[in-house]
């Protein structure tokens, strides 16, 4: 599964391969029982000849905004609405799982960041967090702790194995839509039923 290496935040060019899965979410599928990613969708940032890197968008830790912010000694706003104080951190991946990342609309310029598309970019430096505890942040946000990685070849193996579904990513579901209800929609995207999914699996 996903290596500890991190691939450089570069350009999409000079692919080793033709399949460019930046801006989809990977979707385990239901059969897949590994502890860390069983039951996930991965937002993929970046994919090129160096690897892939994505953020799991489904699975909240047990820390929340106002926390994580006190850990890095930044104090929020006391304009900010219970909503953001009390918004729950995902679980990013097992890379660099001491550190934070954003995924966020775009706003705002921060000095490490890779815009993904118009709606979404990838922002690594703590200027964004900051930008947050000022009430000056993204309007939409999705904090992580950790991030998933792979080398370059080893995601291509493991979706030729059935291991994961690809669909183009929907910004909607990535931001806006309760944690517990994004698996589905995910796999909604693909035009498929949930429940006939996880049917075919249990049958494998």
């Amino acid at each position: 599964m996903p290596q500890a290496d991190t691939p450089g935040l570069a350009s999409a060019s000079g692919l080793s391969s033709q399949l460019n899965l930046a801006n989809h979410f990977l979707i385990a599928m239901p059969s897949m029982n590994d502890p860390i990613f069983g039951g996930t969708v991965v937002y993929i940032c970046e994919h090129n000849d160096k690897g892939v890197l994505g953020v799991v968008i489904n699975k909240p830790t047990d820390m929340i905004m106002d926390v994580l912010f006190d850990r890095i000694d930044l104090k929020l706003s006391d304009s900010l609405g219970s909503d953001v104080v009390n918004e729950p951190i995902m679980f990013g991946g097992p890379v660099q799982d001491d550190r934070g990342f954003v995924l966020h609309s775009p706003s705002g310029r921060y000095s490490s960041s890779l815009a993904v598309t118009d709606d979404v970019a990838f922002t690594t430096s703590i200027d964004v967090l900051e930008a947050v505890a000022n009430g000056n942040g993204p309007r939409r946000m999705l904090v992580s702790i950790g991030y998933a990685g792979w080398s370059p070849g080893q995601l291509e193996e493991e979706i030729a194995r059935n291991g994961w579904l690809t669909v183009g990513a929907d910004a909607h579901v990535l931001f806006d839509l309760p944690i517990e209800e994004r698996y589905n929609a995910a796999i909604k995207l693909l035009g498929i039923d949930p429940l006939m999914l996880a049917s075919e699996a249990g049958h494998a």
